[in-house]
């Protein structure tokens, strides 16, 4: 009979086995060190060159962009190779969905991305390694190189709004979805952790895969406490072999 059709909502929990560490956990980037958190503000980043250059320098040490995919990542690939309807709808920037081998119609980034810069005037968009470069050659704040304008990383900063035709879409799957399976997110960042409420509240299955609490863990069929480069594995195989 017809599998289900699963929408996944992965978070930041998912990517720390490559070595990106996650932002609101326990040990959690805004946690250890809240002034990072305005590198990545808008109005900040806009209003202050010292912050872009800082900026800068953060994207320039991070470790996303050399970050390989984990066996998360590739299970969830394994799941969609199958035969299993699936879409990934990711609050992730990292792009390791897409380099793991699933395709890029099936992830929906609704944060963006980090593998990309866009002109904060003209909108032109250029590949991230390429600006990086220009800053490795000394350039603090690497200006658009179309009109001369702000560059920042094509990802969404605190401060600015998700794209509504990426959300709208979003929407759209989680209310079309049979199973509804949220992990490594704290669900607490909305409007991305309001998905879940809106698969459950069209009939989905929720499942929950995350090491802390989440506020809509009472709202889920399963909760999954495991690690979840053990638990997502094993519980994406048991759903493989499942018919509806």
């Amino acid at each position: 009979m017809t599998k289900p059709l699963v929408a996944i909502l992965s978070g930041a929990g998912i990517s720390t086995d490559s070595g990106i560490p996650d932002y609101r956990g326990p040990n959690g980037l805004w946690r250890r060190d809240p002034e990072a958190e305005k590198l990545v503000t808008y109005e900040y980043y806009m209003g202050d060159p010292e912050i872009r250059r800082r900026s800068w320098q953060m994207r320039r040490e991070n470790r996303t962009l050399k970050a390989e995919p984990n066996v998360a990542h590739r299970a969830i690939v394994d799941l969609e190779r199958s035969g299993v309807p699936l879409r990934v709808l990711t609050q992730n920037v990292d792009g390791l969905h897409q380099l793991a081998g699933l395709p890029a119609r099936k992830v929906l980034e609704l944060h963006g991305t980090a593998r990309e810069v866009v002109c904060t005037n003209c909108h032109a968009r250029g590949p991230m390694e390429d600006a990086l470069a220009r800053v490795e050659t000394g350039e603090e704040d690497p200006p658009c190189l179309e009109c001369g304008g702000i560059l920042k990383s094509a990802t969404v900063m605190f401060g600015e709004r998700l794209d509504p035709m990426v959300l709208g879409e979003a929407v759209a799957i989680a209310k079309a979805c049979q199973v509804f399976i949220a992990v490594g997110t704290t669900l607490q960042v909305q409007p991305a952790a309001g998905l879940a409420g809106v698969a459950g509240d069209h009939g989905a299955r929720l499942i929950i895969v995350n090491a802390e609490p989440t506020p809509y863990d009472d709202r889920a069929d399963e909760v999954i406490r495991e690690p979840i480069g053990t638990g997502l594995p094993e519980f994406l195989h048991r759903l493989s072999s499942e018919r509806t």
